[in-house]
This record gives C-alpha cells, sequence and structure tokens, in this order.
C-alpha cells in the first residue's frame, strides 16, 4: 500500500520575552529615583523612566554655564598668580640696601580687598620686614584705609615688626572693630614689648564699656 505521510513537526510556540528577557529603558542617570537637590535651586527635572516611575533627570545646564564656570576658575588663578608675583616684588623690595639710593624699579599693581588680605598674609610668613617696606607698603595701597579684614592683617604686621609709626592704626583698630580685636590683643602681650602691651591696655580701657561681655573677660583675662 501507499506509505503513510510524515506528520509535519509540530511548531514550538513563540516565547514571549518574559520580565527578564524584556529590553530595559536606558536611564541617562543609571539609578533610578534620583532627584535635583533642594539646594541647587532651578526647576525640577524632566522625567527619565515614564510618568509613573518617579525618577527625575536633572535639567539640561544652561547655555554657557560650564564656560562660565571655567572663565570664573581661570580668573581666580590669574587673581592669585598677580598676588604671588607681588608678594616676590616686596620680598625683592625688603632685601634691597639701604646704603645707596636709587631709582625705584618694582613696578607694583593695583590690587583687590581680597588680595590685598592674601598679600599681607605671605608678608606675614616672613621673618624681617623693615621700616621703610612697610612704610611703602601702607603708602601703595592705602592700608589704613581699606576694610576691617585688609586692615586686621596690616595691624598683625604693624605688631610682629614693632613698626611704632603705625601703632595709631592698631589703636582705632581695636577701638573701631573689636568683635576682631581679640586675636590683636593677644599678639600684642605675647610680644612681651612694654610698649606695645602698654598701647593693648590703654585702648581696652577706652572701649571695654562697649564691648560685648564675654569678649571684655577674655580681653581682660590676657591683659591682667
Amino acid at each position: 500500500g501507499r506509505p503513510r505521510p510524515r506528520p509535519a513537526p509540530a511548531r514550538r510556540p513563540r516565547r514571549r520575552p518574559g520580565p527578564a528577557l524584556a529590553r530595559r529603558p536606558r536611564c541617562a542617570l543609571g539609578v533610578a529615583g534620583l532627584e535635583r537637590s533642594p539646594l541647587s535651586g532651578g526647576p525640577a527635572g524632566r522625567t527619565a523612566l515614564g510618568a509613573g516611575s518617579g525618577a527625575r533627570l536633572p535639567p539640561s545646564p544652561t547655555a554657557g554655564e560650564p564656560l562660565q564656570r571655567e572663565r570664573l576658575a581661570g580668573a581666580e588663578c590669574g587673581l592669585a598668580r598677580q598676588v604671588s608675583a607681588e608678594v616676590a616684588k616686596w620680598v625683592r623690595v625688603n632685601r634691597r640696601p639701604r646704603k645707596r639710593k636709587r631709582k625705584e624699579t618694582e613696578v607694583l599693581e593695583k590690587l583687590l580687598p581680597d588680595q590685598l588680605v592674601l598679600l599681607l598674609e605671605h608678608l606675614l610668613e616672613q621673618k624681617t620686614m623693615n621700616p621703610r617696606t612697610l612704610q611703602r607698603l601702607e603708602r601703595t595701597y592705602h592700608l589704613s584705609e581699606q576694610d576691617a579684614e585688609v586692615r586686621h592683617r596690616w595691624c598683625e604686621l604693624v605688631v610682629k615688626h614693632k613698626y611704632t609709626k603705625a601703632y595709631r592704626n592698631v589703636e582705632r583698630f581695636l577701638q573701631e572693630d573689636q568683635a576682631m580685636g581679640i586675636y590683636l590683643y593677644g599678639e600684642l602681650m605675647v610680644s612681651e614689648d612694654a610698649r606695645q602691651q602698654q598701647l593693648a591696655r590703654r585702648c581696652f580701657e577706652l572701649s571695654r564699656e562697649q564691648m560685648d561681655r564675654p569678649s571684655a573677660e577674655v580681653v581682660a583675662e590676657m591683659l591682667f
């Protein structure tokens, strides 16, 4: 008889991808549920994984922000380099012998208040500075007319090197900027210089009534 036809092979049902094989949506952050920091300000971010996922992407940065940050960092580095150059000039001025009067060769730049603070802090690291250099320093930058931060460093420099011509600047600072003057009182007393200690006690007697009680007690312990 006729050969019996072979039955066609049964087709395997096409397997639908389960959760493990499903294509995962891409997320720029890599972690779901990240929110924009409340301290960073700005509008809320856009949804990353759909309306129901709750994950948020930070908003796109405003055009020019990276460039502005780069320029700001570069400007700050430039200002710091300018201060370093000025410090080197003042160190050379201070080392210059006094015997021969010669024409000043150093061209000194104008500095911003923050730069002046940095300059004076660097100069405070110098072991010695002669009165001639300190006088030129004050005249160049009008240090006695600057803000409290600058004048504070200037007074420290005056006390450290016993520059008596500028003691009036120290007296003024202790009376007008009492909140910042506590450290300066300590410097005057630690120096063990009779004139500086007398200056400290005189200024304290003139201004103690205007000082807050805790500060007055701290200064009194240092002076007496």
